[in-house]
Formats: C-alpha cells, sequence, structure tokens
C-alpha cells in the first residue's frame, strides 16, 4: 500500500497509544483486531461522557483499513458524537499512525462508526439524560 500522508485533525485525540511486539503478527504488521479494539474503547471515551454513565457497543459499520500499523508508530484515535437517540448514541472513529520519526511522515489508517446504548449498572438500556 502506498502511504498517503495527511495532516492530522484538529484538536487533541480521544485516545494515543503506540503498539508493542506483542501486537503484531507474522509479518510485524499490528493486528487489525487490536486496532479494532482501540476504536471500541477511543469512541466509548464520549459516548461514556454524553450517557454519563456505562455504555454497551451495539454496533460497528465496517472497517477498511488503508494502512498496516507497525511497532513504534504512534496512532491517534479522534472521536466524534455524530448523532444521538433516546438510548442511542453513534461515534464516528479516525485512526492516523505518525511513523519514521527521522522523516515524519502521518497516514490514516482507518474510521469507524460505533453505535452505543447508555446501560444500568445492571446492564439494562436507559434512556440517554437531558442535554443541559
Amino acid at each position: 500500500m502506498a502511504e498517503e500522508p495527511v495532516q492530522l485533525p484538529q484538536g487533541q485525540p480521544t485516545l494515543r497509544v503506540m503498539p508493542m511486539p506483542a501486537d503484531v503478527n507474522q509479518n510485524g504488521d499490528v493486528f487489525g483486531g487490536w486496532i479494532m479494539a482501540q476504536v471500541d474503547v477511543a469512541g466509548a471515551i464520549p459516548a461514556m461522557r454524553r450517557a454519563r454513565g456505562r455504555v454497551a457497543t451495539v454496533s460497528v459499520n465496517s472497517f477498511l483499513f488503508k494502512q498496516p500499523v507497525s511497532v513504534g508508530d504512534v496512532v491517534s484515535f479522534y472521536a466524534e458524537i455524530v448523532e444521538t437517540g433516546r438510548t442511542s448514541i453513534k461515534v464516528n472513529v479516525e485512526v492516523y499512525a505518525e511513523r519514521n520519526p527521522t522523516d515524519p511522515v502521518t497516514v490514516k489508517v482507518t474510521e469507524a462508526t460505533l453505535t452505543y446504548v447508555a446501560i444500568t449498572q445492571q446492564g439494562v438500556k436507559r434512556e440517554l439524560p437531558k442535554v443541559e
């Protein structure tokens, strides 16, 4: 895959991590499942803030990986709420990798839209609190 350099979005990422050797497959690329799990964590952060409590992931639209991620890349996750319902919150998460510190390059890795539902401590669906 050819690298398509991009700029990071404005503002601070919701999550920023660096994958380690335990996170890679036999070819040295970070497992897609590791990235998917980090996307779920990043998406849950604004969802929990909006719900003012516990949320559960109910769906993910899709993942299309545009670039591989390697050990040493700094992976940034930008999450933004794009829609809310009575009990649900849709969050779009974009993933970028910053690599090669001597000649820095930033590439977009993937993006996904996740839907979370607000739940009680017992795991029962609940309405979102009103926005003040």
